[in-house]
């Protein structure tokens, strides 16, 4: 495979999984940080319960890192490395 088809699929994958991840925690951050009651249902036990809006705020940062990882792994895998220059001792001039 080419590297540059590698880049191609790694930044695809990390664009899948980490806009997944971004889109869910923007959700429930939204959700937390409007202060929107949750409800846990365990067995025949219902709570309703809030959680703190720090915990929603941080969850929207955390979706704005998981929309830039995709972004830099594109950038890094798929950017032109400038050309390496060869060094020949033939244009050094002789030691005195």
């Amino acid at each position: 495979m080419e590297n540059r088809t590698l880049g191609i699929v790694i930044t695809v994958v990390t664009a899948l999984c980490c806009l997944c991840l971004a889109l869910m925690s923007c959700i429930w951050g939204i959700l937390i940080a409007t202060g929107q009651p949750i409800t846990t249902t365990v067995g025949d036990v219902e709570t309703v319960q809030t959680l703190p809006a720090p915990l929603g705020f941080a969850l929207l940062c955390l979706s704005v890192i998981f929309v830039i990882i995709p972004i830099a792994v594109g950038f890094f895998t798929l950017r032109k490395k400038p050309a390496e220059t060869a060094t020949t001792f033939d244009s050094v001039p002789p030691a005195s």
